[in-house]
């Protein structure tokens, strides 16, 4: 029973120093064959139509090249020989052919990475574009245009706050974190500042009031907007990314617990030096 129980213990200890790595890894997998899938592979199919329609040398093909291609275009020709040298000098089969060398690079071969880059200086260029005023105008037409389409404009507005919140400077502006007893009396829960409550209700009460953002576990970026008196309130010693962390983790990351581990990670840091 000792046995069973060791080996119960160890592997479980095993599990959660690997777990985290194994996560993180699949993340990037699964990122990486998204993008390659979507968006860097018909990026690097139109490099090869572009390069093979303006440079008539590229790619350099050879007789056993057309031969193959043509063999599977067309495989009645594996059986006539005679026929299948006359094919080989067509334009079809030597445009194809071209066609396929140059994929066999730049789609599955070492030159997809271009795809990424270029996908990279899309948006960089994009972002350029958007900063300058004719770039804002012509991108408030095409937003005005999408809120006309009639089911469009009932999700891209939604989807346009999440990515704003995530990606923009413009995001929510959290000043310190606090406690306060909700959903009920006796129930605390952590929440964010995000201002001091709307002028009417602060003036026809007569109290001091916090607008703070209570977020939601496992993600934080959902959440509750509660006005709460400031006096109810109990400030917390823990900075914005200590909280988001204890929310995402479901409370299991407290911040003594993470500064354990800063501080254990920094120990190893000194020792392998």
């Amino acid at each position: 029973m000792q046995g069973v129980k060791n080996f119960r213990t160890y592997f479980f200890r095993g599990l959660a120093a690997l777990l985290p790595t194994i996560l993180t890894i699949w993340i990037f997998v699964q990122c990486y064959s998204f993008l390659k899938n979507n968006i860097s592979n018909h990026i690097n199919r139109g490099v090869v139509n572009l390069l093979v329609a303006t440079i008539d040398w590229y790619p350099p093909i050879n007789p056993d090249q057309k031969i193959e291609y043509a063999k599977s275009l067309e495989p009645e020709l594996r059986a006539a020989p005679d026929a299948l040298k006359d094919r080989i000098d067509d334009e079809d089969i030597i445009l194809g052919t071209r066609l396929a060398v140059a994929s066999e690079y730049w789609v599955t071969g070492p030159g997809q990475i271009a795809g990424f880059i270029l996908a990279l200086l899309g948006v960089v260029f994009i972002g350029a574009f958007l900063a300058s005023v004719a770039g804002k105008t012509l991108w408030r037409m095409f937003e005005k245009a999408l809120m006309n389409i009639p089911v469009v404009k009932k999700v891209y507005p939604y989807i346009k706050q999440i990515t704003d919140f995530m990606l923009t400077r413009k995001s929510l502006s959290f000043s310190k974190v606090v406690a306060i007893q909700y959903p009920r009396k006796g129930v605390w829960s952590v929440a964010m500042v995000t201002g001091t409550g709307l002028k009417k209700v602060v003036g026809s009460v007569e109290k001091d009031f916090l607008t703070v953002f209570v977020p939601t576990s496992p993600t934080p970026f959902t959440g509750y907007v509660i006005m709460t008196p400031k006096d109810e309130t109990m400030e917390l010693d823990m900075t914005i990314e200590e909280a988001l962390r204890f929310t995402i983790s479901g409370g299991v990351i407290t911040p003594a617990e993470q500064k354990a581990f800063e501080e254990m990670a920094n120990k190893d840091e000194v020792d392998g030096v």
